[in-house]
Parts: structure tokens; sequence; C-alpha cells
């Protein structure tokens, strides 16, 4: 396939058309929330087959997921500049399915997570390096649209992810969720096999060399810019890695709403999805530092008073309606911050934006899981572990944001 400024002609007759093409990358996006948020569901299963004695350490089937996924976000890329793109989302995706059946069969909760873990390592090829397949295939106005059409598809999977669970669990039990990752994922690796022609050809790829990679690592921090923009980032991470981890019990014990937990929860998937169309209008007004440092400095002053909400005795319907309306603006500032700070991140190294993305994606995202897990552990049966966990995390981060606008105030003088 051939770049151009709008759209690609395909370089096979084989290759998949816009509209197929558009499904086989949604697909390889959704391996990600399917993974995530279908598990939600299975949580008071596995804590009490595996975990009686502390309910709390169920959440870390997520954040294992996560955590490895991060670590492999660092490899994917400069892997599939050396080796193509195909073998790099299939062997993920091997090592996804592998992973999986382990977990499915496993009678420890040690040997879940790490089974998780390695699950996530495997997720983060077709994560990572779809993106490229979308940069090998298209160019401009084309690539936006494409990814635009993708995103679409992509942020309906959040929604319906849990409910999906909730209907393996009662017909197969939690270890059934396992067995539908690897139809998932199978399915997408069969597909791209026989449909889709290698979209980086040999003569474009570059030999996987350890010296560039740590060069580019010491020059992304040994940037100031960088450096603030990656705790940001991985701030706001934790804020989303903290309610998913928590979520689920709240919904369950604390207001007893177990059976309807997947509709809630797909309803407010839905709902916070508008941040990214919300952002798309307003970004090219009034930028992307101005909007990141008012949504965080809202979501401050809207989560301390999450925090006297839940300290207080307001619960049953009240506390429910509360908690609901805090969860739609925590999933709703992500959706108004990640993109422009990643944005703020790169623009200081788009020489080398390949490997700089990586690195960003990796290291925000292994130290958000290192923030939001103790956040979940401490979950009490209210949400106000979660609301103080959360308000921090975004203190922490409008502050940061403000040290960057000294930064490129300081830059600019």
């Amino acid at each position: 396939m051939t770049s151009s400024n709008s759209a690609a002609a395909p370089v096979e007759a084989k290759a998949p058309g816009r509209f197929e093409l558009i499904a086989l990358l949604a697909m390889m996006f959704a391996t990600i929330a399917f993974s995530i948020d279908a598990m939600l569901p299975a949580l008071p299963d596995i804590a009490r087959e595996l975990t009686p004695g502390d309910l709390n350490r169920a959440q870390l089937v997520v954040t294992s997921f996560v955590f490895g996924m991060g670590v492999g976000t660092l490899f994917t890329s400069p892997l599939s500049d050396a080796f193509g793109r195909k073998p790099v989302i299939l062997g993920g995706l091997a090592v996804y399915i592998v992973a999986a059946l382990v977990a499915a069969r496993e009678e420890t909760l040690e040997m879940v997570l790490a089974a998780r873990m390695l699950q996530g390592l495997g997720a983060a090829g077709p994560r990572v390096v779809a993106l490229a397949i979308v940069r090998d295939v298209y160019a401009g106005r084309g690539m936006a649209q494409i990814m635009s059409f993708v995103m679409m598809v992509f942020t309906l999977f959040p929604a319906l992810a849990p409910s999906i669970g909730t209907v393996i669990i009662q017909f197969a039990g939690w270890r059934g969720v396992f067995l539908a990752f690897v139809v998932f994922a199978s399915i997408v690796a069969l597909w791209m096999l026989i449909r889709l022609p290698e979209t980086l050809p040999r003569e474009r790829r570059r030999p996987f060399r350890a010296g560039p990679i740590w060069s580019a690592t010491k020059e992304l921090l040994g940037h100031p810019v960088v450096q603030v923009s990656i705790g940001v980032q991985a701030l706001v991470a934790a804020t989303m890695f903290s309610m998913i981890s928590s979520v689920q019990q709240i919904y369950d014990v604390t207001y007893d709403q177990a059976t309807y937990f997947p509709l809630w929860f797909g309803g407010v998937a839905l709902l916070s999805a508008s941040a990214s169309f919300v952002n798309a209008k307003l970004v090219v007004r009034l930028g992307m530092r101005r909007i990141v440092t008012a949504v965080l400095v809202s979501q401050v002053v809207l989560s301390a008073i999450a925090v006297l909400v839940f300290a207080s005795v307001l619960s049953g319907d009240a506390g429910f309606a509360a908690f609901l309306l805090w969860q739609v603006s925590v999933f709703f500032m992500m959706g108004m911050t990640m993109g422009n700070v990643n944005a703020i991140a790169m623009e200081p190294v788009g020489h080398i934006a390949g490997i700089a993305s990586s690195l960003l994606g990796a290291l925000s995202t292994v130290l958000a899981v290192g923030l939001a897990v103790p956040v979940g552990l401490m979950f009490d049966g209210t949400p106000l572990p979660l609301a103080c966990g959360v308000f921090v995390e975004v203190s922490l981060a409008a502050l940061l944001m403000l040290r960057l606008k000294k930064l490129e105030g300081r830059d600019r003088g």
C-alpha cells in the first residue's frame, strides 16, 4: 500500500477495502477495552474463589494487564519497524491467546496475575502497531478520517464489554471470559492473516537497535517540558485506572447495583465518549494547555465535593446518583486531557516521534498503574478512598500544568 494526501490504494488485489480495514483496525483497538472492561463483572467471583481473605486483591486482575501493556508499548513499535507490522501483531496476539488460556486454568491469584501481565504484554502489539498501519496506508486527511471512524467504533466497546462479560459468566463462569478473549483474538489474527497484506515494505524497515531507544530515553527524560507532561499524563491515567479498579465493588458493595452494573457502566461510557468531540471543537480555538488546565482544575473542585459528599451521611439513591455524576465527570476529563497532554509532550521531540511515542506511552502507563493500585486496594466499602485518591491525583496534575506554563514562559523569554 502507498500513502497519499487523502487516501491510498492497496498494493495487492487481496487487500481489504476502506470499510473492512476500519472494521479490522477497530477490532484490534477493541481488544484492549474488551480485555479490561469484560473482566469487571468477573471480579467478585474471582475474589471469592482465589482470594477470599482479601477481596480487594481481585482488582489486580485489571491493573496487572495494564502494567504488561505499558511495558510492551516500549518495544512493539521499534520491533514492527524492524520486522514488519504483521509479524509483530500476530506474535503479540499469539502471546495474548496463550496467556488467556493459562489464566483460565490457574488456581491461584498470583498465577492469574502473572498470566494477565503477559496477556497485556501481547495486547501491546495490536494496540500500538495498528496506528502504524494507518500511517503506512493513509496520510493527511485520509489518515485523520480513518482514525475518526476507527475511534467511533472503538468507543462503543467500553459500553458493551461489561454486558458481554456478564452474559459469558452466567453461562460459563469467570473462566469463560478468558476463553472469550481467546476466540476474539483468534478471529482478529485469522482475519488479519488472510486479508491484510504487509504494509511496511522491506526497503523501509529499520534494524532494531537498543542504542537509539536509550538515546531517545535520555533526551526525553532530560527535557523539562516532556518530564512534566509525562507526570501529568501518568496522573490523569491513574485516575481512570483507580476508578476502573474500584468501580465494580462500589456498584456492588456500596450501592447494591451489581445486577445493573453493566448497564450503568455502559451508559456512563457512552456519555463520556462525547468528550473527544467536545475537545475537537474547542482545541483549535482555546489551545491544548488552556483546556487541560481548566479541565483539571474543574475536576479538583468536583473531586473535593465528592470527598465531602461521600464522607457525609448521603447514601442510598442520592449517594448513588452523586457517584454516577462524579464518575461521568472523571471519564469525561480523560477524553478532554489525554490526547492533548500527549500532543504537548510530543511537540519538543518531533524528530524522534516514533520512539518518543512508544516511550511516552510506556512510561506514563507504568507510572499510572503504580499510582492507581494503592488507591484501589484501599476500598473500604465506600467510595471515599477512591474520591480521596482521585482528588490527590488531579490536584498534582493541575499543579504540574501550572509548572508547565512557567517552563514554557521561561523558554519564550
